[in-house]
């Protein structure tokens, strides 16, 4: 592909990051040149995108209907999964399921909800009255 080729489409992304292509020059030298996307990988992170808001907003949903706490929640919400939080607070995996129900969760130590809050960049009022 050369220089001129490169896909320019708009995308989501367009205004925060720009994509390293490798082109053609003029003398069939490669050469890297940016890239603000192009239309099938913008379709496809539109795709992504809203399978996370439909996971962020059943876990809303669920913790609304008491069936899960507010970790289930911002889990979704910061992209995480149990090893990234297991990771971060030392909880094992486990743990955190059980954490994730309100029962649970309700009675978790207030270091215990300081190190979830922490990781979530949230207060701890904020994780334990969820709205």
């Amino acid at each position: 592909m050369k220089k001129e080729e490169i896909p320019q489409d708009h995308s989501a992304l367009e205004k925060l990051t720009k994509e390293v292509s490798y082109a053609l020059d003029d003398k069939g030298n490669y050469i890297t040149s940016l890239s603000t996307g192009w239309e099938v990988k913008a379709g496809a992170l539109d795709v992504a995108w809203s399978d996370i808001e439909k996971r962020m907003m059943e876990a809303k949903r669920k913790v609304h209907n008491n069936e899960a706490s507010p970790l289930l929640y911002f889990i979704e919400l910061k992209l995480m999964d149990l090893s990234i939080v297991s990771a971060y607070t030392g909880f094992w995996k486990w743990q955190i399921k059980r954490h994730m129900r309100p029962a649970v969760f309700n009675r978790l130590s207030d270091h215990k909800i300081q190190k979830y809050a922490a990781l979530f960049e949230v207060s701890t009022d904020e994780l334990k009255n969820f709205k």
